[in-house]
């Protein structure tokens, strides 16, 4: 089989078949360590594993042994789901969903531990056999529940559970798991009723998934979810804090938030929290027919790291995580406004001063696939209507709105069929754009004022 024009090719993913949701990124001895959900046999979501990747620079990856499987008669013997990656006293441990044979949308939480926590690579997993919280806590009618995700709050290890209720609520379920094998339910960390939470994620979802949580420098927390309307729809976010709720529990108190990623292929956001920073990589899903992806034999791709916080506003700031800057070749291949081939994967950035249009693709029709900046209006406008995709949202423009400035600066990422656009610093959009034979890849970007430069990554440095 000849190579997919369309995989990326620095971004993780495994060598073939399927990949969901990252799981349980975990810094250890100086390595990152990145999970992710992971279909072995075939490029289809089915016979859930983790697959397990390392790094030491959030660049260059190294592919590992797999780290969970399926345990025959087990709590995880239909699949091993989300979760996180925690240091239980000296002993790398992942906190995960099991899915067993009656799964009908309830999950267990079920922990692993590495074999041999000295070795670099943590490649052996021993899973225990039995679960530390068998289901939802009774009287809350949940008919989801699944993805714990471990933090740290007033000294204590505590987690969230992603839910929905039969109503149709979505929530997050909080834990007190200070002892990993002593679990206590706490609480409804959050709910959809949550006024701002209506009025910024909206009421589509009937279940938060994969809830996860950081802590900025400022002390705000940034709460994520993914909202769930019967299948994966979309991601949104939350900015408030932590207060005191009962003898022992937390509520979320919101005062704002809006959509994580404006695109229509990112789902299933998993955070690190650093000393200094927190790192967030998503899962973005094909945007192509199950023929073409057979054809390929190859599904899903998981995000560059984006570096996450908070302006004091309360609203996200986003950028790639600044190691990516070593994938750049040691010159540019665009150092101002014009025209230029563009490769295969690059990292462009754009300053515009005025209304300037950035070109990326042109089609045989003489249609192209391009953003529109406009600094006074604060938008800027990505148009890939004649680069058709699968699913529910199509290919209508995306328009994303920012303060209005002087200049308005876009990264884009590109990694074969991957798309990740940066808007000044407050938003991102993720697209999956599929070349065909004759398209013509092409950075033609035009603006009185124009600033840009241009890199091809690759993995040479």
């Amino acid at each position: 089989m000849s190579p997919d024009p369309n995989a990326p090719r620095f971004r993780v993913r495994p060598p073939a078949h399927w990949i969901n949701d990252p799981n349980g990124p975990f810094r250890w001895r100086g390595r990152y360590h990145l999970f992710y959900q992971h279909n072995p046999d075939a490029p289809v979501h089915a016979n859930v594993h983790w697959g397990h990747v390392s790094s030491p620079d959030l660049a260059h990856w190294e592919h590992h042994p797999i780290a969970l499987a399926p345990t025959p008669g087990g709590p995880d013997e239909a699949g091993c789901w989300s979760g996180c990656t925690v240091d239980d006293d000296g002993v790398p441990t992942a906190v995960y969903t099991g899915i067993d044979r009656r799964h009908a949308g309830l999950g267990t939480i079920c922990l692993a531990q590495a074999a041999d926590p000295d070795d670099p690579a943590l490649a052996e997993w021993k899973p225990l056999p039995t679960p530390v919280v068998s289901g939802p806590p009774d009287g809350l009618d949940v008919v989801m529940f699944r993805d714990p995700f471990v933090f740290r709050s007033s000294d204590r290890r505590r987690a969230l559970v992603g839910a929905g209720h039969a109503d149709g609520t979505p929530s997050v379920l909080l834990y007190d798991c200070d002892d990993l094998a002593d679990w206590r339910f706490s609480g409804v960390l959050l709910d959809g009723n949550d006024p701002v939470a209506a009025e910024v994620l909206g009421d589509r979802a009937v279940g938060w998934e994969c809830p996860q949580m950081y802590v900025t420098p400022s002390g705000d927390w940034v709460l994520v979810v993914s909202l769930w309307d019967g299948d994966p729809w979309s991601t949104g976010y939350l900015t408030g804090r932590l207060v005191p709720d009962g003898e022992g529990g937390l509520r979320f108190e919101a005062r704002t938030g809006g959509r994580l990623d404006h695109g229509r292929d990112c789902y299933a956001p998993a955070v690190l929290q650093e000393r200094d920073r927190a790192l967030m990589w998503g899962w973005s899903w094909e945007a192509r027919g199950q023929d073409e992806v057979d054809a390929a034999g190859w599904a899903g791709v998981l995000t560059a790291p984006r570096v996450v916080d908070v302006h004091s506003d309360g609203t996200l700031r986003v950028a790639p995580a600044p190691e990516l800057e070593r994938l750049r070749a040691s010159s540019p291949f665009v150092t101002a406004p014009g025209t230029a081939p563009l490769p295969r994967a690059y990292d462009v950035t754009v300053t515009a001063a005025g209304p300037t249009s950035v070109s990326l693709l042109r089609a045989a029709s003489g249609a192209e696939l391009t953003i529109q900046l406009d600094p006074a209006a604060g938008a800027a406008l990505l148009d890939r209507t004649d680069w058709p995709r699968t699913g529910r949202e199509g290919s209508a423009p995306i328009e994303v709105r920012v303060p209005a400035a002087p200049h308005l600066e876009i990264r884009v990422l590109v990694d074969g069929s991957l798309l990740e656009l940066y808007v000044a610093d407050r938003a991102t959009v993720t697209e999956r754009v599929y070349r065909r034979p004759d398209d013509v890849p092409e950075l033609t970007v035009t603006g009185a004022g124009a600033a840009v430069a241009g890199w091809e990554l690759t993995q040479e440095r």
